[in-house]
């Protein structure tokens, strides 16, 4: 079986947090969709699923943290530099936030942090594979 990751995030406003996912190129699963929660395809392998806070407590009963509040940074990798600067784009443009934290450029390596309406952090970013080397990493110096 592929390994896959199935992020699950509580959002407030599940139709806006689905338009503002596919504004980001996310597909929605209807086989996995109903009034409570959204499944939202990045790929084959990564999916997010955003559930309204009653659903979010049918499997927790630890407190959604506010949404100025920071408990994790999904990254997700991007064929271009160009592409993660449309992302956090349509990110601003779609109800969330660009550019949370200073962008980065390391040359080899660039990325850049938004926030969905309810306050959770992705970073779009984008790697030159040429600079990792034949071994996945050698040779670079991010200094």
């Amino acid at each position: 079986m592929t390994r896959m990751i199935f992020v699950n995030l509580p959002v407030k406003d599940l139709k806006a947090a689905m338009d503002f996912y596919t504004a980001l190129g996310f597909e929605n699963n209807p086989q996995f969709t109903d009034e409570t929660a959204a499944c939202m395809v990045w790929s084959d392998a990564i999916y997010v699923m955003l559930l309204t806070h009653d659903k979010w407590h049918t499997f927790t009963d630890r407190p959604i943290p506010p949404s100025g509040s920071s408990e994790v940074m999904l990254a997700l990798a991007h064929d271009s530099r160009e592409q993660v600067d449309a992302v956090n784009q349509a990110a601003a443009g779609n109800g969330g936030m660009a550019d949370i934290n200073p962008v980065q450029d390391l040359g080899f390596m660039y990325s850049r942090s938004l926030s969905d309406p309810d306050g959770h952090v992705w970073e779009m970013m984008w790697m030159d594979p040429a600079a990792m080397g034949a071994s996945g990493g050698e040779g670079v110096n991010p200094e």
